[in-house]
């Protein structure tokens, strides 16, 4: 049977993520070390799962608004008014979704009609494009570079506009480069948007893995963003609850009540226990200053700079990072290209990394090392890279 004429032709012309796939080869391999995939190696914390337990203990099992709790949707909107200077009233302009995942493929088929041009920085993170090609869009990459720190400059954005051109995802502090906007970067950034009217679909879950002295700037605190501003975060990477499914996406009542309106047909609401566990983790975070997120931030730090310098010491050319928890060095030096690098490497070393071109043309001659795994498996990692690599000097 030719199932090829039953499928939906934008669905099947997207290729599988290149994420998953190395993740997938490496865990079929013995002895394996993954920098592949994106997940804290933290516990959720107990205080936070102990919410979840005694709200199963209660019988707490039922359905709940589309929207999410009304009482995470309070400790959401204190948290962001309280750590980025935002604020979403909680009843209209916030919603629970399944991960930041869900609230992105939501804020884009509730803004892109047929034909629509969405501006996607190169590289990001891999699901951005498929899901502008599942709402009907356009995706036009814009190219960042190592010498530009990765950060999207106005200058970029202002030559990718055209007449179809209808919003921009801004993704950072970035996956995979870990790159991170100033504040001044993003006041020209929403020079363009306005002189183009434009909308901004801002994508923040890394926004509390910010290592230095500025921290993190919300898109949606620059004058004039506010009303064009789409704001997803949620809970997978600061609080170490990726497996909870738990994010959130606040905007103007007019775009949340379109999201919400997608999210009741397909999805219903986020689950409840999870939702709980979410809302125990603004709440406890903010009685103690966030010390579970400084915690991992520190963490991540030590592990980021330790793997920075070893990809520098092996002679691979290495931006710092300044976000997320990724290392992105150009393996150019070996004359393979990343595919090649990658499948090698896996083959003949058992570390698994993900080419740079997963996240774009712009990642070729890169590759993507997660570093929020175990100090001694990053050094186990890197001394066979390093011995990898000295095969190609």
């Amino acid at each position: 049977m030719n199932y090829d004429l039953y499928l939906n032709r934008r669905a099947a012309s997207v290729p599988p993520s290149g994420i998953r796939r190395f993740f997938d080869l490496a865990a079929s391999r013995k002895d394996a070390i993954s920098l592949g995939v994106g997940e804290p190696d933290f516990k959720t914390p107990y205080l936070f799962r102990d919410a979840a337990i005694n709200s199963l203990v209660d019988g707490e099992t039922q359905y709940t608004a589309n929207r999410g709790l009304i009482e995470l949707r309070q400790e959401i909107a204190f948290y962001l008014s309280n750590r980025y200077q935002i604020s979403y009233t909680p009843e209209e302009e916030i919603l629970v979704t399944i991960g930041a995942s869900e609230a992105i493929d939501l804020a884009l088929r509730a803004l892109v009609s047929d034909g629509d041009e969405v501006l996607v920085p190169d590289p990001s993170y891999v699901s951005y494009a498929p899901c502008v090609v599942f709402a009907g869009g356009v995706a036009v990459p814009v190219r960042t570079t190592q010498e530009n720190q990765f950060r999207l400059k106005a200058e970029d954005l202002e030559k990718a506009v055209t007449p179809r051109t209808k919003l921009l995802i801004l993704p950072y502090p970035n996956n995979p480069t870990g790159a991170v906007m100033r504040k001044e970067d993003l006041e020209e950034i929403a020079e363009v948007i306005s002189r183009h009217d434009l909308l901004v679909i801002s994508d923040e879950i890394y926004s509390e893995l910010v290592y230095g002295e500025n921290g993190h700037t919300a898109f949606a605190s620059i004058p004039g963003m506010y009303e064009r501003t789409v704001t997803i975060n949620g809970f997978s990477k600061a609080f170490a609850m990726t497996g909870w499914r738990v994010g959130y996406a606040c905007g103007a009542k007019e775009i949340i009540s379109v999201m919400n309106k997608i999210h009741q047909y397909s999805i219903m609401c986020a689950p409840r226990m999870g939702q709980i566990a979410a809302a125990a983790a603004l709440r406890i975070g903010r009685e103690n200053n966030y010390e579970s997120v400084q915690i991992m931030r520190e963490s991540y730090d030590r592990r980021r700079r330790l793997m920075v310098d070893a990809f520098r010491g092996m002679g691979l050319e290495c931006f710092e990072p300044y976000g997320a928890f990724y290392a992105f060095p150009s393996i150019r030096k070996t004359g393979l290209s990343s595919e090649e690098f990658c499948s090698r490497l896996l083959q003949e070393k058992n570390v698994a990394a993900v080419p740079g071109t997963a996240f774009g043309p712009s990642g070729e001659g890169h590759i993507r090392c997660c570093y929020a795994i175990a100090v001694d498996k990053i050094n186990i990692a890197m001394e066979r890279i390093a011995d990898f690599v000295s095969s190609f000097a």
